[in-house]
Protein backbone atom coordinates (compact mmCIF):
# COMPACT_ATOMS: atom_id res chain seq x y z
CA UNK A 1 0.00 0.00 0.00
CA UNK A 2 1.48 3.32 -1.05
CA UNK A 3 2.19 5.88 1.53
CA UNK A 4 0.10 8.85 0.64
CA UNK A 5 2.47 12.34 0.22
CA UNK A 6 2.81 14.83 2.99
CA UNK A 7 0.16 17.73 1.90
CA UNK A 8 2.59 20.87 0.96
CA UNK A 9 3.66 23.16 3.37
CA UNK A 10 3.56 20.14 6.37
CA UNK A 11 6.82 19.97 8.22
CA UNK A 12 7.41 16.69 6.60
CA UNK A 13 6.71 18.01 3.42
CA UNK A 14 9.89 17.92 1.16
CA UNK A 15 9.32 20.88 -0.76
CA UNK A 16 9.64 24.57 0.61
CA UNK A 17 6.42 26.66 1.25
CA UNK A 18 5.44 28.73 -1.81
CA UNK A 19 4.80 32.19 -1.47
CA UNK A 20 1.10 33.09 -2.52
CA UNK A 21 1.28 34.07 -6.52
CA UNK A 22 -0.20 37.66 -5.42
CA UNK A 23 2.60 38.39 -2.85
CA UNK A 24 5.46 37.34 -5.01
CA UNK A 25 3.62 39.86 -8.16
CA UNK A 26 3.23 42.41 -5.34
CA UNK A 27 6.99 42.55 -4.64
CA UNK A 28 7.84 42.25 -8.18
CA UNK A 29 5.00 45.35 -9.14
CA UNK A 30 7.09 47.67 -5.98
CA UNK A 31 10.73 46.72 -7.42
CA UNK A 32 9.21 47.27 -10.87
CA UNK A 33 7.99 51.06 -9.34
CA UNK A 34 11.41 51.34 -7.61
CA UNK A 35 13.37 50.80 -11.06
CA UNK A 36 11.16 53.13 -13.03
CA UNK A 37 11.68 55.91 -10.56
CA UNK A 38 15.85 55.23 -9.75
CA UNK A 39 15.97 54.95 -13.74
CA UNK A 40 14.79 58.59 -14.60
CA UNK A 41 16.20 59.89 -11.47
CA UNK A 42 19.52 59.17 -12.82
CA UNK A 43 18.85 59.55 -16.60
CA UNK A 44 17.85 63.24 -15.89
CA UNK A 45 19.93 63.94 -13.08
CA UNK A 46 23.41 62.73 -14.93
CA UNK A 47 21.47 63.43 -18.03
CA UNK A 48 21.74 66.87 -16.96
CA UNK A 49 24.98 67.08 -15.87
CA UNK A 50 26.18 65.39 -19.70
CA UNK A 51 23.83 67.65 -21.62
CA UNK A 52 25.43 70.94 -19.72
CA UNK A 53 28.89 69.97 -20.51
CA UNK A 54 27.49 69.71 -24.16
CA UNK A 55 26.67 73.09 -24.22
CA UNK A 56 28.87 75.05 -22.61
CA UNK A 57 27.14 75.61 -19.44
CA UNK A 58 23.62 76.04 -20.65
CA UNK A 59 22.08 74.77 -17.51
CA UNK A 60 24.02 75.87 -14.89
CA UNK A 61 24.75 74.73 -11.40
CA UNK A 62 21.64 76.10 -10.58
CA UNK A 63 19.71 74.07 -13.39
CA UNK A 64 21.08 70.65 -12.62
CA UNK A 65 19.99 70.69 -8.84
CA UNK A 66 17.00 72.08 -9.42
CA UNK A 67 16.76 68.89 -11.83
CA UNK A 68 17.57 66.17 -9.51
CA UNK A 69 14.66 67.73 -7.31
CA UNK A 70 11.93 67.99 -9.58
CA UNK A 71 12.60 64.56 -10.96
CA UNK A 72 12.66 63.50 -7.60
CA UNK A 73 9.53 65.36 -6.38
CA UNK A 74 7.73 63.77 -9.88
CA UNK A 75 8.84 60.00 -9.21
CA UNK A 76 7.41 60.30 -5.48
CA UNK A 77 4.17 61.45 -6.52
CA UNK A 78 4.45 58.56 -9.62
CA UNK A 79 5.44 55.75 -7.45
CA UNK A 80 5.46 56.45 -4.25
CA UNK A 81 1.49 55.00 -3.26
CA UNK A 82 3.25 51.27 -5.13
CA UNK A 83 6.25 50.97 -3.44
CA UNK A 84 7.20 53.90 -1.15
CA UNK A 85 9.47 55.68 -3.53
CA UNK A 86 13.02 54.69 -2.10
CA UNK A 87 15.07 54.95 -4.98
CA UNK A 88 17.65 55.25 -3.29
CA UNK A 89 19.61 51.69 -1.08
CA UNK A 90 20.38 54.15 1.54
CA UNK A 91 16.89 55.25 2.16
CA UNK A 92 15.72 51.44 2.06
CA UNK A 93 18.79 50.87 4.73
CA UNK A 94 17.33 53.31 6.96
CA UNK A 95 13.94 52.36 7.02
CA UNK A 96 14.62 48.81 7.43
CA UNK A 97 16.63 49.68 10.42
CA UNK A 98 14.22 51.79 11.82
CA UNK A 99 11.35 49.29 11.49
CA UNK A 100 9.30 50.94 8.93
CA UNK A 101 10.53 48.62 6.81
CA UNK A 102 11.23 44.71 6.24
CA UNK A 103 14.35 43.37 6.45
CA UNK A 104 13.16 40.68 4.15
CA UNK A 105 12.34 43.16 1.45
CA UNK A 106 15.41 45.08 1.14
CA UNK A 107 17.73 43.10 -0.89
CA UNK A 108 14.97 43.17 -3.76
CA UNK A 109 14.54 47.02 -3.64
CA UNK A 110 18.35 47.25 -3.40
CA UNK A 111 19.02 44.84 -6.20
CA UNK A 112 16.41 47.27 -8.01
CA UNK A 113 17.82 50.75 -7.56
CA UNK A 114 21.34 49.71 -8.46
CA UNK A 115 19.68 48.05 -11.72
CA UNK A 116 17.92 51.12 -12.61
CA UNK A 117 21.00 53.12 -12.10
CA UNK A 118 23.16 51.41 -14.26
CA UNK A 119 21.05 50.94 -16.97
CA UNK A 120 20.45 54.47 -17.01
CA UNK A 121 23.89 54.90 -17.12
CA UNK A 122 24.74 52.83 -19.83
CA UNK A 123 21.57 54.03 -22.01
CA UNK A 124 23.28 57.68 -21.11
CA UNK A 125 26.27 56.77 -22.35
CA UNK A 126 24.86 55.15 -25.64
CA UNK A 127 23.44 58.60 -26.13
CA UNK A 128 25.36 61.09 -25.56
CA UNK A 129 28.96 59.62 -24.96
CA UNK A 130 31.16 58.76 -22.88
CA UNK A 131 30.65 63.16 -21.96
CA UNK A 132 31.31 64.16 -18.18
CA UNK A 133 32.28 61.07 -16.89
CA UNK A 134 28.18 59.99 -17.23
CA UNK A 135 27.66 62.15 -14.05
CA UNK A 136 29.44 60.10 -11.96
CA UNK A 137 30.08 61.88 -8.41
CA UNK A 138 33.54 62.52 -7.34
CA UNK A 139 35.27 64.73 -4.61
CA UNK A 140 36.11 67.97 -5.69
CA UNK A 141 39.66 68.61 -7.07
CA UNK A 142 40.31 71.46 -4.81
CA UNK A 143 39.43 69.59 -1.66
CA UNK A 144 43.14 68.91 0.22
CA UNK A 145 41.51 65.32 0.77
CA UNK A 146 38.54 63.42 0.87
CA UNK A 147 37.01 63.97 4.50
CA UNK A 148 35.31 67.21 3.29
CA UNK A 149 33.27 65.67 0.84
CA UNK A 150 32.62 62.62 2.88
CA UNK A 151 31.43 64.94 5.87
CA UNK A 152 29.03 66.55 3.28
CA UNK A 153 27.80 63.27 2.36
CA UNK A 154 26.72 62.62 5.51
CA UNK A 155 25.17 65.59 6.86
CA UNK A 156 23.17 66.26 3.24
CA UNK A 157 21.72 62.59 3.42
CA UNK A 158 21.09 63.20 7.32
CA UNK A 159 19.04 65.86 6.47
CA UNK A 160 17.29 64.37 3.59
CA UNK A 161 16.18 61.15 5.49
CA UNK A 162 14.85 63.34 8.46
CA UNK A 163 12.36 65.15 5.78
CA UNK A 164 11.60 61.47 4.62
CA UNK A 165 10.68 60.22 7.58
CA UNK A 166 8.78 63.16 8.57
CA UNK A 167 6.58 62.83 5.22
CA UNK A 168 6.43 59.38 5.13
CA UNK A 169 6.24 57.74 8.08
CA UNK A 170 4.44 60.34 10.69
CA UNK A 171 0.72 60.47 10.37
CA UNK A 172 0.96 64.45 10.98
CA UNK A 173 2.32 65.72 8.68
CA UNK A 174 1.32 66.43 5.25
CA UNK A 175 1.88 63.58 3.25
CA UNK A 176 -0.09 65.28 0.27
CA UNK A 177 3.23 67.48 -0.16
CA UNK A 178 5.72 64.57 0.51
CA UNK A 179 7.30 64.99 -3.19
CA UNK A 180 7.85 68.56 -2.54
CA UNK A 181 9.43 68.59 0.27
CA UNK A 182 11.53 65.23 -0.59
CA UNK A 183 12.69 67.33 -3.91
CA UNK A 184 12.93 70.22 -2.61
CA UNK A 185 15.84 68.69 -0.20
CA UNK A 186 17.25 67.04 -3.05
CA UNK A 187 17.45 70.69 -5.09
CA UNK A 188 18.68 72.28 -1.76
CA UNK A 189 21.29 69.84 -0.58
CA UNK A 190 22.74 69.49 -4.61
CA UNK A 191 22.68 73.25 -4.63
CA UNK A 192 25.11 73.37 -1.39
CA UNK A 193 27.15 70.23 -1.54
CA UNK A 194 27.49 69.81 -5.42
CA UNK A 195 30.66 71.58 -5.66
CA UNK A 196 32.04 69.86 -2.86
CA UNK A 197 31.13 65.96 -3.16
CA UNK A 198 28.48 66.20 -6.15
CA UNK A 199 25.87 65.82 -3.60
CA UNK A 200 25.24 62.78 -4.60
CA UNK A 201 22.64 61.24 -0.86
CA UNK A 202 22.54 57.82 -2.75
CA UNK A 203 24.27 54.78 -3.57
CA UNK A 204 22.80 54.30 -6.66
CA UNK A 205 22.73 57.27 -8.15
CA UNK A 206 26.98 56.64 -7.68
CA UNK A 207 27.28 53.38 -8.31
CA UNK A 208 25.33 53.04 -11.93
CA UNK A 209 27.39 56.09 -13.56
CA UNK A 210 30.35 54.33 -11.70
CA UNK A 211 30.24 51.08 -13.53
CA UNK A 212 28.63 52.51 -16.93
CA UNK A 213 31.86 55.10 -17.22
CA UNK A 214 34.42 53.30 -15.30
CA UNK A 215 35.47 55.98 -12.99
CA UNK A 216 35.34 54.85 -9.54
CA UNK A 217 37.04 57.97 -8.09
CA UNK A 218 36.73 57.50 -3.99
CA UNK A 219 33.18 55.59 -4.84
CA UNK A 220 33.36 53.87 -1.80
CA UNK A 221 32.50 57.29 0.18
CA UNK A 222 29.10 57.31 -2.18
CA UNK A 223 28.26 53.70 -0.78
CA UNK A 224 29.51 54.47 3.21
CA UNK A 225 28.29 58.21 3.13
CA UNK A 226 25.06 58.25 2.49
CA UNK A 227 24.34 55.03 4.10
CA UNK A 228 25.93 56.74 7.51
CA UNK A 229 23.61 59.70 7.12
CA UNK A 230 20.65 58.11 6.39
CA UNK A 231 20.96 55.92 9.58
CA UNK A 232 21.46 58.79 11.42
CA UNK A 233 19.10 61.04 10.12
CA UNK A 234 15.99 58.63 10.49
CA UNK A 235 17.73 57.91 13.91
CA UNK A 236 17.10 61.26 14.73
CA UNK A 237 13.14 61.41 13.34
CA UNK A 238 12.68 57.98 15.61
CA UNK A 239 14.31 59.93 18.83
CA UNK A 240 11.73 63.41 18.07
CA UNK A 241 8.83 61.32 17.37
CA UNK A 242 6.36 61.68 20.10
CA UNK A 243 2.50 59.96 19.77
CA UNK A 244 -0.51 61.58 20.10
CA UNK A 245 -2.99 63.01 17.65
CA UNK A 246 -2.78 66.63 18.58
CA UNK A 247 -2.55 68.98 15.33
CA UNK A 248 -1.59 72.40 17.10
CA UNK A 249 1.14 74.81 16.19
CA UNK A 250 2.72 73.98 20.09
CA UNK A 251 3.37 70.61 17.95
CA UNK A 252 2.88 67.28 19.58
CA UNK A 253 4.55 66.97 22.98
Amino acid sequence: MATPSPPPGSLTSAAAPELPRSVTAGRLRKAGAEMIGTFALVFAGCGAIMVDQLSAGAIGHTGISLCFGLVIMVMVHATGHISGAHLNPAVTIAFAATRRFPWREAPLYIAAQVLAACAAGLLLRASLGPVAKLGATAPAAMLPNVWPALSMEITLTGMLMFVIMAVATDSRAVGQMAGWAIGGTVAVAALVGGPISGASLNPARSLGPALASGHFDALWLYLIGPTVGALVGAGLYQLLRCGGASETAKGCC
